[in-house]
């Protein structure tokens, strides 16, 4: 919907820097712009026009006695339940706006709002006569809301860049997130590539007041697995939920279209929503495109599909530019692809639907099988398959089959899993790669997860910590920031409260039977999508970049930044060089002996790193 930022504390030229904030997410909001500013604060906010296309839907949004003022990012669901609630108990509104019921809810109900919303949000609230702010983030972190407190200041907004305008900002590199960074290929914490700067985590809110910052979790996840329904009744509960969540994702005032992949997810959405307009990419390299099969879908449900084939030429020349949108390095190479679809979809629409969180919340990821199979190995005692994992760490070489198999059934769930990404480096890579060393990090990261769902099953442990982790930081880090660098709003049904209360309820055996994964949930799409698409194995985006580095050009490209300065400044690059040389000569290329996903890991670190601190304030694209 829009973008914001802002800060509080007193400074000389305030709306002049604001607006030099404002100027930096413009993307986020081309078709208006508002701000507050006292002696206190300065509120900024940029606005994509989607429900009440009117100008009272402009921000920021006062309440009744002018006492409190609001910017808010995102879309409430159930507003309208909520405005009607809220008129009964005597409130006035001037607009048909969401944003204004946050604002009046606030009034009523205070940090007790928050349990009554449904949807997407980030919304910064400052109360004038108190000279409070209160913040907040959705239960999932659909919208970003990051924050930092220097030098006598409350910097806060929708992306990290418009921080850089402020005087009092110090842009100073965190090379202490590099160790995570290379294992998880995003910063999996609250911290962020900048000192000081963090993002408040989903389901959080803060309050600042008199310098003092206070962060509280208002909502957390719980998964019972306690129903005792039948698969059939289970079944029509998703079908029944998932309905009522597409229906009020395309509440808006414009078109709403969807993003369609081979997939389950985005095609029983696209299903459900009936939307005129479908948009797909891919690539020319044979499996590493969906176009074909997302075309045979939508014209199977008589719907309109828009591709467009991604060259090479234009995926790698568009690197730093989405670095600059991305704000963090996320080594996710769908999120490139994902930049060029939320750019063909903006040609023709403004608001989009998407599959992402079916995966956290119903149990779609194929590596969630894993605890399920190979049993009779696990009935070897675990210290000699500790051991038998040790030998295969140490002894054997990379890419020996099998190898890869003894070294995650030598740990336990909790030391090898922390995230969805494979093939990407170890604490023990990293701590070799990196000059400074790699202090181990990752259990520190996802230590807290696992013991609050200690008496889980494995696979319930896993869609928690992904649902914590790789859900925030990459897959809707990626979402929010390639659809709004297009002045794309992309919503996502799976990630409803609603859903979220009928997933918490499954059983495992509701989730997966090995090999087969969102058991009740392609249950529901079986009813109404070909069979076809709604049994298919999770693919995820394929991008094809372990062939493109095996090509002289992008060899050369990558070979580049890896003997650059600024690699120089962190990485042994002898290791780095090596790691692609490997790369580009092994002739049997296949997932055990691959190192793309290592090497782009660190090769879009080192973009981003010279977009943000190699030529002084990153330029706007």
């Amino acid at each position: 919907m829009c973008g914001f930022t802002g800060f509080v504390g007193q400074l000389l030229n305030r709306e002049e820097i604001l607006v030099n904030m404002m100027n930096t997410i413009i993307h986020r909001g081309p078709d208006s712009e508002g701000k507050y500013i006292d002696e206190n604060a300065a509120l900024g906010f940029r606005r994509l026009s989607i429900i009440d296309l009117s100008k009272e839907g402009d921000q920021p949004l006062y309440n009744e006695d002018r006492s409190k003022v609001l910017v808010f990012n995102g879309e409430i669901y159930n507003y309208q339940e909520l405005r009607d609630e809220l008129v009964r108990a005597g409130h006035t509104f001037i607009s048909n706006t969401d944003s204004e019921t946050l604002l009046h809810g606030y009034e009523q109900w205070g940090e007790g709002l928050l349990s009554r919303l449904r949807g997407m949000y980030a919304f910064v609230i400052w109360d004038i006569p108190q000279k409070k702010l209160f913040a907040a983030r959705d239960i999932f972190g659909i919208k970003p809301l990051y924050f930092a407190h220097m030098n006598g200041t409350l910097l806060f907004g929708s992306e990290i860049k418009s921080f850089m305008e402020h005087p009092r900002f110090d842009k100073v590199f965190n090379e202490a997130a590099l160790g995570n960074y290379l294992s998880f290929q995003f910063v999996p914490t609250n911290e962020t590539f900048f000192k000081g700067v963090f993002c408040l985590q989903p389901g959080h809110y803060f309050t600042y007041e008199n310098d003092q910052l206070k962060i509280t979790r208002y909502f957390e996840p719980h998964f019972t697995g306690d129903s005792q329904k039948s698969f059939k009744e289970t079944v029509d509960e998703i079908e029944a939920v998932m309905k009522d969540s597409v229906k009020m994702h395309k509440i808006s005032d414009v078109e709403v279209a969807s993003y369609l992949s081979s997939g389950v997810d985005s095609s029983y959405l696209t299903y459900l929503g009936q939307v005129d307009r479908t948009f797909t990419v891919g690539f020319d390299e044979g499996k590493y495109s969906e176009i074909q099969d997302a075309k045979e879908f939508a014209e199977s449900i008589h719907m309109q599909n828009d591709a467009k084939v991604i060259t090479p030429e234009e995926y790698w020349d568009s690197l730093s530019d989405i670095q600059y949108y991305m704000d963090e390095p996320v080594a996710d190479p769908a999120a490139i692809a994902l930049f060029f679809l939320s750019r063909e979809a903006a040609k023709k629409v403004k608001v989009v639907l998407s599959g992402e969180g079916s995966d956290e919340l119903f149990g779609g990821y194929n590596i969630y099988c894993e605890p399920l199979e190979h049993t009779g190995f696990n009935k070897i005692p675990f210290f000699l398959r500790r051991l038998l994992g040790k030998f295969a760490e140490y002894c054997l070489p990379g890419g020996m089959k099998g190898r890869g198999f003894l070294i995650r059934h030598g740990k336990t769930l909790e030391e090898r899993y922390f995230a969805n990404a494979t093939n990407i480096f170890t604490e023990r890579e990293a701590d070799k790669l990196l000059k400074k060393g790699c202090t181990p990090g990752i259990q520190k990261v996802t230590k807290p997860l696992y013991d609050r769902v200690k008496d889980k099953d494995p696979v319930t442990k896993m869609q928690y910590v992904d649902l914590h982790l790789w859900l925030v930081h990459d897959i809707l880090m990626k979402g929010d920031k390639m659809g709004m660098a297009n002045s794309l709003e992309v919503r996502v049904p799976f990630l409803d409260k609603k859903v979220l209360e009928t997933a918490e309820k499954l059983p495992l055996k509701y989730k997966v039977r090995a090999p087969r994964t969102k058991v009740a949930l392609r249950g529901a799409a079986d009813r109404v999508i070909r069979s076809k698409t709604a049994e298919k194995k999770k693919l995820g985006f394929p991008i094809p970049t372990r062939v493109w580095l095996k090509e002289d050009k992008y060899y050369k490209i990558v070979k580049d930044m890896f003997t650059s300065d600024a690699a120089k400044k962190f990485f042994h690059t002898k290791l780095l060089v090596k790691m692609l040389d490997d790369h580009k000569n092994r002739k049997n290329m296949n997932e055990k002996t691959d190192n793309s996903r290592k090497i782009w890991t660190v090769y879009i670190f080192l973009v981003w790193y010279d977009r943000f601190f190699g030529h002084g304030k990153p330029v706007h694209p």
